[in-house]
């Protein structure tokens, strides 16, 4: 082992994949979200009703994303949390697409679509993530 890695987080390795290697990893729903920016449908991810504490973290990387304390019922379908777990977790960009201006939000580790962020969230932060079950994955019982 290289002694500069030791102590490393792998969180904070960068992780790049070409589409060949994320498709062999992923389902193709997985992989249409998460890699192609899709989004799953409103009302259907199984992480929508859970209400269990833990860590919410990327499905393609492992990056930790969000915790069960930010988590909040937004009613939007898709599971909504007021912050992410520590600053620099996701990458904010601006997003026309679908004639609308919204802002994307992204893994800062692997760069997996996660979902948008809108600045009408009823907590003091102001935030409401909107983030596709989907592409993330749940550690029960971990809460930072």
């Amino acid at each position: 082992m290289n002694k500069d890695m030791k102590n490393t987080d792998k969180s904070t390795i960068k992780v790049t994949k070409t589409d060949a290697e994320w498709q062999a990893e992923l389902t193709d729903e997985e992989f249409h979200v998460c890699r192609k920016k899709g989004t799953e449908h409103a009302y259907t991810g199984t992480l929508l009703n859970n209400e269990t504490v833990g860590v919410y973290h990327c499905k393609c990387c492992g990056s930790e994303l969000f915790t069960s304390d930010s988590k909040f019922n937004s009613g939007c379908g898709w599971p909504s949390f007021d912050k992410e777990i520590k600053s620099g977790a996701v990458v904010y960009t601006e997003d026309s697409s679908l004639a609308m201006q919204r802002i994307e939000v992204t893994c800062s580790n692997c760069d997996s679509h996660l979902g948008h962020v809108f600045p009408d969230g009823p907590t003091e932060t102001g935030q409401r993530f909107c983030i596709n079950s989907i592409s993330m994955g749940f550690s029960q019982g971990q809460k930072r």
